[in-house]
């Protein structure tokens, strides 16, 4: 099955075309909300084993991935947030990749390039890839007629620390961060977790994670705010999470957390684990010839 990529930039106005073909959007059509002004240039590399890390992020942005048109289409989507303990993002496997392979089994998909947090571009750093990733769930669902998308079969997706800010807007949808003027809801309709950071607490979290997004000695109340296996209520949506038993990078204790707090509020959640395989290995666990996103596509074809 085919598959046909646009990069999205500047909302309804007019968009540059790259010589393939391709146009650009910026997620926000006008200022970045929760920017202070401050030069920091992004940077692109990538490594030997082909993976490719962003970092200095000021200006977030979408790639989408659409099912070719002569092909089937389920109109779900998925937006993905890549991993990188809120430091880089670790966007060609846990991000590209993801998307071109669910666009082949006929789900839309969406690479958000989110802002990482910093306090030198942010007023509050707490909040700034959250604001990015409510603001890539508006975007999609008020455009889900325009792209071919069922408005109510939006998910969102993350890697490690792109499993936090996936499971934060899962679980903080009901604040609007940015401005909404139309009151769009965003709720994700279901989320994928593969290896996340679900809690801030000491002795699961991810230190790194943690650090960058809450300071080296964050506030209690803000420990508790953003340990989301404590922020689950019987809305939040369904889940479908992916761990390495091995993994001593993020504790499978996270993931197990999350599906015991939406189990006891009596919301569908699935866990995949695997016995070895460690941290960040993206969609191919090289110690099993299992493949997770089979699972999770016949999951998916439940909603």
């Amino acid at each position: 099955m085919k598959c046909f990529t646009m990069m999205l930039c500047c909302g309804m106005l007019a968009a540059g075309t790259l010589a393939n073909g391709q146009t650009v959007l910026n997620l926000y059509d006008g200022d970045v909300p929760n920017s202070k002004p401050f030069q920091l240039e992004e940077t692109s590399n990538t490594d030997d084993n082909g993976i490719t890390r962003v970092s200095g992020v000021t200006v977030p942005t979408l790639t989408a991935y659409f099912p070719d048109k002569g092909e089937a289409n389920t109109g779900k989507a998925v937006i993905i947030c890549p991993g990188g303990g809120y430091s880089i993002l670790a966007i060609s496997h846990e991000g590209h990749d993801v998307a071109k392979l669910l666009a082949a089994n006929g789900v839309a998909a969406f690479v958000l390039k989110y802002r990482l947090p910093k306090d030198e571009i942010m007023v509050d750093k707490r909040i700034g890839p959250l604001q990015d990733a409510q603001r890539a769930m508006q975007v999609v669902r008020e455009r889900a007629d325009e792209w071919g998308i069922l408005a109510d079969k939006i998910g969102i997706a993350g890697f490690s620390a792109g499993g936090h800010l996936a499971s934060t807007l899962s679980t903080h949808y009901a604040e609007a961060l940015i401005d909404n003027p139309k009151g769009t809801s965003l709720r994700p309709d279901f989320s994928l977790l593969l290896y996340p950071v679900i809690s801030m607490q000491p002795g699961m979290t991810h230190a790194g994670s943690r650090n960058n997004l809450l300071g080296s000695q964050p506030e209690p109340e803000d420990i508790s705010l953003f340990s989301n296996e404590m922020r689950v209520t019987a809305d939040t949506p369904p889940a479908f999470l992916v761990h390495a038993e091995d993994d001593n990078v993020v504790y499978i204790a996270n993931s197990q957390a999350y599906v015991e707090a939406l189990e006891q509020h009596g919301v569908n959640a699935k866990l995949i684990t695997y016995p070895a395989g460690g941290h960040g290995f993206g969609l191919n666990n090289k110690t099993t010839a299992d493949k997770w996103l089979d699972h999770f596509l016949v999951w998916l074809g439940n909603f």
